[in-house]
């Protein structure tokens, strides 16, 4: 895979736009290796490899198992995953998959069993970051690998 834009040609302020929003994830008292979780699956459903890469070792760093990252795609088969964490993964799927049409009060019902309002729409601001890191990272052909936590 060639890197079609380095980093280093990014425009001026795009890495500092999305960094803010990261920031405020990583901030927000919500449980980073559940968020972790969320970015790994949706990044699998993008078939984004850098981020796919970039969030199994961040999972990893954050304690999770790698039975467990490795088998966030079937999470519905497995028994690896808590109610709390299956309720994210679906409304994570559905955010990502979003038709208009279908999405139902269902789905923040469920979540509202583990959360609150607030809260909620913090996991609905990370769907939208992860989404958005994806698109960028797959236009941008960046080769996966290359990331390593802190």
């Amino acid at each position: 895979m060639n890197e079609r834009i380095h980093m280093t040609d990014y425009p001026t302020g795009l890495l500092e736009g999305m960094r803010k929003t990261q920031d405020y994830l990583e901030q927000s008292g919500l449980d980073q290796g559940l968020l972790e979780l969320l970015y790994m699956r949706v990044s699998q459903i993008n078939s984004c490899a850098y981020c796919i890469d970039m969030h199994y070792k961040k999972g990893i760093h954050y304690g999770e198992t790698t039975l467990r990252l490795i088998s966030v795609s079937a999470w519905r088969e497995t028994p690896y995953y808590s109610e709390k964490e299956q309720a994210v993964l679906e409304f994570a799927e559905k955010l990502t998959h979003m038709p208009a049409e279908e999405h139902s009060d269902d789905l923040h019902l469920a979540l509202l069993e583990h959360f609150n309002k607030q809260e909620i729409a913090i996991l609905s601001l990370a769907v939208a970051q992860i989404n958005s890191w994806n698109r960028l990272m797959r236009s941008f052909g960046a080769v996966p690998g290359k990331f390593k936590t802190e």
